[in-house]
């Protein structure tokens, strides 16, 4: 505890506190007693609500004049002395506030001083950073996150769990989302990287398709393969936190300042929950470069996706962090295959653009037949901003463009209904939106063709307003754009399973009916639209 009107006393307790954080690694709270001379702001009239408190302030003389006087007793400084300063203090403040502001908006990463040096932020980085694992290094990590100490009793369950991921591994069988994110994980642990994995329910996923540490069925202690790699890897940790999403989240973005080399990741039990954190997400996530030029690669998974869990369990809440998005501030994310993901939390490391990932992952899709990726797509290429569809574009009648989950029940109903003139494409970035490689994408598909934004989420939310405006009724002003999405509505998703069901069957039928019927792009976004008869 120190008085604030002393500032030998202050100086003093700061630096003893520095000291023993630094000798005992142990936090220290300073509690400094004083008072706001002008209230609340400068604006504030304090005599209001405090009128005795405030005549006993008015009477006390400033610290810098009381400590001034300190001084001038012990013939410590004079006047003149005192004065100049003063003078140059404020000259060298002002001196800083103008370099600051013409380097506003700049990112020259020599300026960025110490454990930052070398790292960037601005806008996204034009040239892709190569993402892939040698075959053999990708079969030997996956066996050894298949390793257990020998007398270890393993959950009779996860048997096949890891029986999987031995096959996984000698590429008899293809990789899973589970097997996908380990990979990545373990590549840049082997590689050195520090890896942190934090989350409610983290260590065996939510889903229970993780398993990241596994627990002696006798005896209950843990093991991580994760953790066992190699003698030269870097540290990895995989942390239970506690249900309380903004303190969590705060921490982990705390972490992420001082470790710009790590790769640090922090996951919501659902989605939905991230919304308890929108603070941190407000003032820091979202905002801090931009604020003050401070970087971060915090990587934030929130399971998305529609699939009649209810109104709490469904939204991650894609059109919250469109909203925020501006001046390329956050990545936000929705990979639809596991080696997708693999690139993805690779390329984030990897890069040396620093900037936080929003990434909406998958709950059913978990153990989908058709959500496996071969090992070879993970020894080659990079993250893709966009998936192609493979139909001939000469034959495509009608576009459907997508994002996440909705992409596999389109495609399911394609197949069934064999609709070969409907092209599927999947945006797998959606900010910062790289609109050339879309135009390309596009580009041979002949003029008119429609393009239906088909989305599980109600009108009002998703991503549908955010391309509205970007793009408008036309993409590229040359193919009519409207979407397929569920009615407006205040809640992000019906509480009842049946009900669910019965709409995302409707949804995905008026996808492709809506095109049969007409070529009339304002009608089918009035049959997207809320309260329509067709919807």
């Amino acid at each position: 505890q120190v008085n604030g009107e002393d500032p030998e006393a202050v100086a003093q307790v700061v630096r003893l506190s520095m000291d023993f954080r630094h000798e005992f690694k142990k936090d220290v709270f300073i509690d400094m007693y004083g008072y706001r001379r002008l209230g609340h702001n400068e604006t504030d009239e304090p005599t209001f609500t405090q009128p005795v408190l405030y005549r006993a302030i008015s009477q006390r003389k400033s610290v810098r004049d009381g400590y001034y006087e300190h001084l001038q007793k012990l013939h410590g400084v004079t006047a003149e002395e005192a004065d100049r300063i003063s003078h140059e203090r404020q000259e060298k403040l002002e001196r800083e506030l103008a370099a600051a502001n013409q380097n506003n908006g700049s990112d020259n990463h020599k300026k960025r001083p110490g454990i930052w040096s070398g790292y960037t932020g601005g806008p996204e980085p034009r040239q892709e950073v190569e993402t892939g694992v040698a075959p053999e290094k990708a079969s030997s990590l996956l066996r050894k996150l298949s390793d257990l100490p020998q007398h270890f009793h393993l959950h009779p369950k996860l048997q096949q769990f890891v029986e999987r991921r031995i096959e996984m591994s000698q590429g008899k069988s293809p990789l899973d989302w589970a097997a996908a994110e380990a990979l990545a994980l373990a590549s840049l642990a082997d590689a050195g990287v520090r890896v942190r994995l934090t989350g409610q329910d983290s260590a065996r996923g939510t889903f229970s398709h993780r398993h990241a540490i596994f627990y002696d069925y006798e005896n209950g202690a843990p093991y991580s393969p994760l953790q066992h790699l190699s003698d030269k890897q870097g540290p990895v940790e995989i942390i239970n936190s506690p249900l309380c999403e903004s303190g969590a989240l705060g921490f982990e973005y705390g972490y992420s300042l001082d470790y710009p080399e790590a790769l640090i990741l922090w996951e919501a039990q659902f989605g939905d929950f991230v919304n308890v954190a929108q603070v941190i997400l407000d003032q820091f996530i979202s905002s801090a470069e931009d604020k003050w030029r401070r970087l971060s690669g915090l990587v934030m998974l929130l399971p998305h996706g529609f699939e009649g869990m209810g109104p709490e369990h469904s939204s991650a809440r894609i059109e919250r962090f469109l909203t925020l998005a501006a001046e390329d501030n956050i990545q936000i994310v929705q990979p639809t295959t596991p080696a997708q993901l693999f690139h993805l939390l690779r390329r984030q490391n990897l890069r040396k653009w620093r900037k936080p990932l929003v990434v909406f992952t998958p709950k059913s899709l978990l153990r989908h037949p058709k959500v496996v990726s071969p090992l070879e797509d993970f020894s080659r290429g990079y993250f893709q901003k966009f998936l192609p569809d493979n139909l001939p574009p000469q034959n495509v009648k009608r576009i459907l463009l997508c994002t996440g989950k909705i992409y596999y029940e389109l495609l399911a109903y394609r197949e069934q209904r064999r609709h070969n003139d409907t092209a599927i494409i999947r945006i797998e970035q959606l900010y910062p939106m790289s609109d050339d490689l879309l135009e390309k994408l596009l580009a041979p598909y002949a003029d008119g063709t429609p393009v239906l934004w088909v989305q599980e989420e109600p009108f009002n939310m998703g991503a549908w307003r955010y391309l509205h405006e970007k793009f408008g009724k036309h993409l590229f002003g040359r193919l009519p754009f409207a979407p397929v999405s569920r009615h407006e509505s205040a809640s992000p998703a019906t509480g009842s399973s049946a009900a669910h069901k019965r709409e995302q069957q409707q949804l995905i039928e008026r996808a492709f009916r809506d095109v049969e019927t007409t070529g009339d792009p304002s009608s089918r976004r009035a049959a997207a639209a809320p309260k329509s008869p067709a919807a």
